[in-house]
C-alpha cells in the first residue's frame, strides 16, 4: 500500500483485548488515537509495528498470563531487530506496573487505563528513552476530553463508555484501585458520540460503566442528569433504534431508571445486575450494601414495570467464610428468580483488597464444586429462557452474515444471537423472525415474508 502524500508513513497496530465490554471500547478509542500517527490494525503480531495488551485484573492469575504473552512478544521484537513498541495497558498494567517493567525490560510503554489519551506522546517518548515510559497515576485532565471525535466504526451494535470507577469497595473487587472514584462524563459528550456513532451505522449502543447506573453527568441545562434522562435523550436520536446499559449495581437502581424500562421502547428489556450471593452473612461480608429481601424487592419492582424483562446476574462461588449454608442460599436464590443468562466465578484473591486477607478461605476443590452446582443452575435456566422464546415472532437487529451460506445473524432484545436464511444482505436492518429453533445459547428462525420499509421494535409494538 502507497502512503497518500502529506500523510504519516503506514505502520502497524495490534491490539489484544481481555475482560470486560469497557476494555474492548478502550482498546478501540486507543486505536483511534493512533490513528493520527499512521497506525492501522493487523491481526498479526509479526507485521506490527506496535503491540498493546489491553488487560484486565479482575481474574486470578492475570498477571502470569501478561508475562506469558510478552515472552511470545519478546521473540517476535528480536526476530523484528527491537523495531517494534511493545505497550501494556489497562488495569494490571494500572496496578502491577513495577513488576512489569521488572521482569519484562523489553516493554516500552505501561499505561493505566485513564491515560490512554496520551498514547502519541509516550510513543514518541519510548522512541527516545532508554526504558519503559510509565503512565499509571490518575491524571488531573480527563481523557474524555482530549480523545479525538473521528472514531472507526464500531458496526451495527457499538459501546459507548459514559462512566467510571467505583466508589462502592466491595471486598473482592480491585476496580477502585485500578479505574478510581467514580466520574460521569457530560451528558452533551455521551449524546455528540452517540450522534456519531450511529452516522458510522450503529443501530444499537451499549452504555458502558463499572458501575453504570450511578451515573450523573452535568446535563446541557447545568444540572445533573441521571442514567434514567440520558437514557431518554438518546432515545430521540433518530436511526438509534435500540439502547443496552451494563454494568449496573443493585444500590443505584432508583424508581427513574426501573420506570425508563416501562417507559422508553428503544430500550431494551434485558438487564445486567450483579447480586454476587444470595448470603446476607456474604454478602456483608462483601460490603455490597444490600441484603437478599432488598435484591428480590428490586426485581419485583422491574419486574413490574417490564413483565417481559430477562434478568442477568454475576455471582461468586467461595468467597471467605463461605459455608455449605451460604452455598445453598445462593441456589435457592437463583431459583426463585429465574435468569436468563449469568456469569459465575470461583473466587479469586486480588491483592490490595480486603477479602485477600479475610479468615476462612475456601478450599479450591470445594469453591470449584459449588461453582459447577451455580453453572449447572443457571445453564438450565438459560435454556429453560430460550425455548419460551419458541414460537414467537421478535423483532432481530441484523449484525451481519451467519456462518452458513445465505444465513444472516442478530440479536433479539433479549441479547440472544439469531440466526436465520434471508434473501440478501440485511444488515443493519430490524427484521421479524419467527422463532422455530431455541438452543442452550442461541435461536433460530425464519424470517416473515414481506417486510418492507424496515420494522423496528417500536412498529412491532
Amino acid at each position: 500500500m502507497t502512503d497518500t502524500p502529506g500523510t504519516p508513513p503506514r505502520k502497524r497496530l495490534l491490539i489484544r483485548t481481555w475482560g470486560c465490554q469497557m476494555n474492548v471500547y478502550d482498546s478501540a478509542r486507543m486505536a483511534d488515537v493512533l490513528a493520527p500517527l499512521g497506525y492501522a490494525p493487523t491481526e498479526a503480531a509479526e507485521d506490527a509495528d506496535m503491540v498493546i495488551l489491553n488487560t484486565c485484573h479482575i481474574r486470578e492469575k492475570a498477571t502470569e498470563k501478561v508475562f506469558s504473552d510478552l515472552g511470545r512478544l519478546r521473540e517476535t521484537k528480536v526476530a523484528r531487530g527491537g523495531q517494534m513498541i511493545v505497550a501494556v495497558a489497562g488495569c494490571v498494567a494500572q496496578a502491577e506496573g513495577a513488576e512489569i517493567t521488572a521482569r519484562a525490560p523489553w516493554v516500552d510503554i505501561v499505561l493505566g487505563p485513564q491515560s490512554y489519551h496520551r498514547l502519541p506522546e509516550m510513543v514518541a517518548r519510548a522512541s527516545r528513552a532508554a526504558g519503559a515510559v510509565i503512565e499509571t497515576e490518575f491524571p488531573v485532565d480527563g481523557k474524555f476530553d482530549h480523545l479525538p471525535e473521528q472514531a472507526a466504526p464500531q458496526g451495527v451494535t457499538a459501546f459507548l463508555t459514559v462512566q467510571e470507577g467505583c466508589d462502592k469497595f466491595c471486598s473482592f473487587c480491585v476496580v477502585p484501585y485500578t479505574r478510581g472514584a467514580e466520574y460521569s462524563r457530560p451528558a452533551a459528550a455521551v449524546i455528540a458520540e452517540a450522534k456519531r456513532l450511529v452516522a458510522l451505522g450503529a443501530r444499537e449502543v451499549t452504555l458502558l460503566g463499572q458501575n453504570v447506573n450511578a451515573y450523573h453527568g452535568e446535563g446541557p441545562d447545568g444540572g445533573d442528569w441521571s442514567l434514567a434522562r440520558l437514557l431518554l435523550a438518546l432515545a430521540e436520536i433518530p436511526g438509534l433504534e435500540r439502547l443496552r446499559y451494563t454494568t449496573s449495581h443493585p444500590r443505584d437502581m432508583g424508581d427513574d431508571l426501573i420506570a425508563a424500562h416501562r417507559d422508553i421502547p428503544a430500550l431494551m428489556p434485558f438487564l445486567h445486575l450483579p447480586v454476587q450471593s444470595g448470603s446476607d452473612r456474604i454478602l456483608k461480608a462483601m460490603n455490597r450494601g444490600h441484603n437478599v429481601a432488598d435484591y428480590l424487592a428490586l426485581i419485583e419492582k422491574l419486574r413490574a414495570a417490564r413483565p417481559d424483562l430477562a434478568l442477568s446476574s454475576d455471582f461468586i462461588a467461595g468467597h471467605p467464610g463461605e459455608s455449605d449454608a451460604d452455598h445453598r442460599a445462593t441456589l435457592k436464590l437463583i431459583e426463585d428468580i429465574g435468569f436468563a443468562s449469568a456469569f459465575s466465578f470461583r473466587y479469586s484473591a486480588r491483592p490490595g483488597t480486603p477479602a485477600a486477607g479475610m479468615a476462612g478461605p475456601v478450599e479450591e476443590a470445594l469453591a470449584d464444586q459449588r461453582l459447577q452446582e451455580i453453572q449447572a443452575l443457571l445453564r438450565d435456566q438459560q435454556y429453560a429462557f430460550n425455548r419460551t422464546r419458541m414460537g414467537l415472532d421478535i423483532p432481530v437487529l441484523v449484525t451481519g452474515p451467519g456462518r452458513l451460506p445465505g444465513q444472516m445473524a442478530g440479536r433479539s432484545p433479549w441479547l440472544q444471537p439469531v440466526h436465520f436464511v434471508a434473501p440478501g444482505d440485511l444488515t443493519g436492518r430490524t427484521v421479524m423472525v419467527r422463532v422455530t429453533v431455541t438452543n442452550p445459547n442461541s435461536l433460530g428462525g425464519e424470517i416473515i415474508a414481506g417486510q418492507s420499509p424496515p420494522v423496528s421494535e417500536r412498529d412491532a409494538a
